[in-house]
């Protein structure tokens, strides 16, 4: 364990808490009219699952678990779990869904992704910052609208719902974040 200071975190950290293992999720630094900046902090704890909003002043210090990064790729889901191949080993390793929270229906057959293990334990994954999705759905275009004024709701092949551009049709494929499912650009090719 090291200890770090609380403007230091990011999102996808370990760190311990209250004597429990919590994984950064979102990190924000507020700085009020008077006074000095405080760090908000959105934590899932690794053990229960449970999420905590945490505050802590950037002086503070919290203790980083150091974490090993392995790469997997995504095979199926089995029940409750996700199964992972490992690409040099071929051995199948078993991670619980709620690892990934909301970002799993952005999660894709083969898939390499990124897991972070403590002692051997997986505590967290990473999926790629970007994923070409198609539109399955999408409101038609409105007329007098333009390019740059505004979004329309369209729905993806995932089943996830987000705004694209008003040239955007169903069937397209567009190129979304898996961070928070927000429109990037047309798929290319």
């Amino acid at each position: 364990m090291a200890k770090m200071q609380a403007n230091q975190m990011r999102a996808g950290m370990v760190i311990e808490f209250e004597g429990q293992r919590w994984t950064i999720l979102r990190q924000n630094i507020m700085i009020p009219g008077k006074g000095n900046a405080i760090i908000q902090v959105d934590m899932r704890n690794i053990k229960t699952g449970s999420k905590k909003d945490q505050r802590w002043r950037t002086a503070d210090t919290v203790e980083r678990l150091q974490t090993e990064d392995k790469e997997f790729n995504f095979s199926y889901v089995d029940g409750e779990n996700l199964v992972l191949m490992d690409p040099e080993t071929f051995e199948q390793t078993t991670v619980p869904r709620e690892i990934l929270g909301d970002r799993l229906p952005f999660l894709i057959e083969n898939m390499t992704v990124n897991v972070r293990l403590i002692e051997g334990d997986p505590v967290s994954m990473d999926l790629p910052e970007t994923v070409t999705l198609e539109i399955v759905e999408a409101d038609p275009v409105v007329k007098g609208q333009t390019a740059s004024s505004s979004y329309k709701p369209a729905l993806l092949a995932n089943g996830v719902k987000t705004m694209v551009p008003p040239f955007i049709t169903a069937g397209e494929r567009i190129v979304v974040r898996t961070e928070d499912a927000s429109y990037l650009e047309r798929a290319k090719g």
